[in-house]
């Protein structure tokens, strides 16, 4: 359905507050330098940066604060998730824009906002406050943003997380890994989790995107080395990201920043821009499999094909091989990981598998 672009934004900037300082440089003339992703927009008086939600106003940069576009309840396992508390809830809250603009998004109603006459969702105002006393009353051990890229409001998500974090809730991302150095830094003390899509790795089809396959990459070395739990998401576009060398390159570049990051390789169903594109089959999904195993990763899992990948959503021990959890969808049908570790041959299992309240606990690597 068509939207009102000008009601939207008037309702967007209604719904804003000053950025952090740590997320912004104040440049000559007014102009304002957005540092929150890889994009680092200088912006004008009067403009927005290229998510269309980031705005200088009188020589101040304006973020988006206290509202929700999306917030459910969802399985830690379709964000996804697989090695951070398996078989609990999430608490996941979207809003608006992005600093991409993918013609396969699967959320381009809220993505897509100010940018596709086509997209945008109705906004709900809310209060970090009330986000927290939701997550609490529901009992989910997990927040996370997620819906739209939550890069660009990191400000926002940074509130909420301080007070998840006096409650033991975990906090993390659901990113395309468009980020600044400052920005990582920045969510760092507050955060733990971070998914990151790493779409193609081919660099003429990232710039087609809006970024730089090197960004990605470099968010992705800097996100491990911080201490963020990471996993790596390729969405298997046919035509796009499938091809042998692509779905080695991804994979070698995983595995040399360690064999220990879960890698999924995940189906893609035709829509938004690319309604004419072919869905990922099976095949493909199993071809991308098994590069990431002759890579050496340790930890790939096939995934929106839950019944026809047989059991490569499951998580096996890399040293014997037992399968430690069951998996079916986004559903654990058993765990078997004792205190971080195989329970058969001892070896170790990276991942967050216990909720501490202040600080993150991993498995040692092996």
């Amino acid at each position: 359905m068509r939207r009102d672009s000008e009601s939207i934004k008037r309702t967007l900037e209604a719904h804003t507050a000053p950025a952090a300082s740590e997320l912004v440089h104040v440049e000559e003339d007014g102009a304002v330098r957005c540092v929150c992703c890889g994009n680092r927009c200088l912006i004008a008086p009067g403009e927005s940066g290229i998510c269309r939600v980031r705005a200088n106003v009188n020589g101040e940069l304006r973020v988006p604060w206290n509202y929700v576009a999306g917030l459910h309840v969802d399985p830690i396992e379709k964000k996804p998730f697989f090695h951070a508390l398996p078989g609990s809830e999430a608490l996941s809250y979207g809003m608006l824009g992005c600093n991409l603009h993918c013609a396969f998004c699967q959320n381009w109603i809220s993505s897509q906002t100010l940018r596709d006459p086509e997209a945008g969702a109705s906004i709900h105002p809310t209060t970090a406050d009330r986000l927290v006393r939701i997550a609490v009353a529901e009992r989910t051990p997990i927040m996370v943003s997620t819906y739209n890229e939550p890069l660009i409001t990191s400000d926002w998500s940074a509130a909420i997380f301080r007070k998840a974090k006096a409650h033991g809730i975990l906090c993390g991302y659901v990113s395309n890994g468009h980020a600044s150095p400052e920005v990582l830094a920045f969510l760092r003390p507050v955060m733990d989790l971070f998914k990151i899509d790493l779409k193609t790795f081919d660099p003429a089809n990232y710039r087609s995107l809006g970024c730089e396959l090197r960004s990605v990459l470099d968010t992705i070395e800097r996100v491990y080395a911080m201490g963020f739990w990471t996993e790596i998401v390729t969405l298997v576009v046919p035509g796009f990201s499938d091809s042998e060398e692509q779905l080695r390159g991804i994979a070698k570049f995983i595995a040399g920043v360690s064999p220990d990051i879960p890698w999924h390789v995940t189906a893609f169903r035709p829509q938004y821009r690319s309604k004419d594109t072919a869905a990922t089959m099976p095949a493909d999904l199993d071809r991308a499999y098994e590069t990431g195993k002759e890579a050496g990763l340790h930890f790939v899992y096939a995934g929106n094909l839950p019944g026809s990948v047989g059991d490569r959503e499951s998580t096996f021990c890399p040293g014997c091989g037992a399968r430690l959890i069951h998996r079916v969808g986004f559903r654990v049908r058993e765990n078997r990981i004792t205190d971080g570790a195989c329970p058969d041959c001892g070896r170790s299992i990276p991942g967050v598998w216990e909720q501490r309240t202040t600080a993150l606990h991993r498995a040692a690597r092996s």
